[in-house]
């Protein structure tokens, strides 16, 4: 084995792997810290949401008529929904932007999911919004993306359901960031809310991108891995921004083993009041519905598990060799560092960084590789190692200051 031929690797431990390899990940500090604290949260079965299969809330962003409501959601009662939204008051990022009909629309979102015997599901972004919904009748709140950010109005929220048995779900904050996301679900359960799930919208971003909102589907998976028995489901509309992508959308977060969707749903979307991109029609979201594959997690099949077990035990294996060699190559550039600040030669030799990733490149090419993620794979080790050296250099000019003193 690779690794075993390995003289004197420097290893890393679970705590300075992440202090090495999260800042080059583009992950936040707080992101990394989580990874190894697991929350402790006293919660409801995940089951006690639906028994079978995954959760479905369907409804328009916007409750905007009473026809409008019933239009759209009479045809969704088919569909047996296990809740629907309504938008009665819509955070938006710009004020001239539609901002929801308001609590005026809340007395006749109950009454008409109440006749179509469909439980009701509302965005509150305040404590006033939240009293109002449970003194309507409400059955779901959610927290937004916008509110998520803002521990002030999460905590607000919190106060005004404390005592108050009702489901609630957490919207994953509008900037990638686990640690807003948790710390929201974690005041929510300290309320005494106890079923309680999240919702992911994806995130915001300023590179250029087919969806509205970008998945980055490592951050609701590690919340996953963190918190397994919390319901976790996935909005394709607010991801996608646009109708075109929502079933495939809703597809990768059902192959992602996500507890369910929550999907906007129109009765007329080109002349929607808000988001009308992203909804579709019900008609449409019944044909969503039909053309979903759904996987299920796991199988009995011996011959699979046997395969499967055994291409995992090689993958570990390969993993093993890998931070081998990463502890390896970090030593190396950390000698590298020594020999340069010893002679006084700058961390930064464009010439040679230009030369591996012209040769890096054209190796992993010739091994079928994709050029993106090699270069990308590389970013992170030269930044890793500029890193290293510049801490080697800070330190030594500390140490020189206090031998002059």
């Amino acid at each position: 084995m690779l690794a075993s031929r390995l003289a004197k690797p420097f290893r890393l431990d679970g705590v300075a792997f992440f202090r090495h390899f999260c800042p080059l990940l583009n992950l936040s500090a707080l992101f990394c810290v989580q990874m190894l604290m697991k929350p402790q949260l006293d919660l409801v079965p995940k089951s006690s949401w639906k028994a079978n299969g995954p959760l479905l809330i369907a409804g328009p962003c916007s409750a905007e008529t009473p026809a409008q409501f019933r239009a759209t959601l009479t045809p969704l009662a088919e569909l047996k929904p296990d809740y629907v939204r309504a938008g009665i008051w819509k955070p938006r990022t710009r004020p001239n932007s539609f901002e929801g009909v308001g609590i005026d629309a809340l007395a006749w979102s109950v009454e008409i999911s109440r006749e179509l015997g469909l439980p009701l599901a509302v965005e509150v972004a305040s404590g006033k919004h939240a009293e109002a919904a449970l003194h309507a009748g409400v059955s779901l709140l959610w927290v937004g993306a916008r509110t998520t950010v803002n521990p002030f109005m999460v905590q607000e929220i919190a106060d005004a359901v404390q005592g108050v048995e009702v489901p609630m779900l957490v919207k994953n904050p509008v900037n990638p960031d686990l640690e807003l996301w948790i710390g929201a679900i974690e005041r929510l359960n300290k309320a005494g809310i106890r079923k309680l799930g999240a919702i992911h919208r994806g995130f915001s971003g300023y590179e250029k991108s087919i969806y509205r909102n970008h998945p980055n589907w490592e951050i609701p998976i590690e919340l996953k891995r963190l918190l397994p028995d919390m319901l976790l489901i996935a909005d394709p509309s607010h991801i996608s921004g646009n109708r075109l992508l929502v079933p495939e959308t809703a597809q990768v977060a059902l192959d992602l083993d996500f507890d369910g969707l929550m999907i906007e749903t129109h009765c007329d979307p080109e002349n929607a009041w808000s988001d009308a991109r992203q909804q579709i029609t019900p008609s449409s979201l019944a044909e969503l519905l039909q053309n979903l594959i759904y996987r299920r997690p796991q199988t009995d099949d011996v011959v699979f598990n046997a395969r499967l077990e055994a291409l995992r035990r090689d993958i570990d294996g390969v993993d093993a060799a890998l931070l081998e060699l990463l502890a390896k190559r970090l030593a190396l550039t950390a000698e590298v560092g020594a020999v340069k600040k010893d002679n006084d030669i700058t961390i930064l030799q464009p010439k040679r960084w230009a030369e591996i990733v012209e040769s890096r490149l054209q190796q992993s090419g010739q091994l079928g590789m994709d050029a993106a993620f090699i270069t990308r794979l590389l970013q992170l080790l030269h930044q890793e190692s500029i890193n290293t050296q510049v801490k080697m250099f800070q330190e030594a000019r500390l140490n020189a200051s206090k031998t002059a003193e």
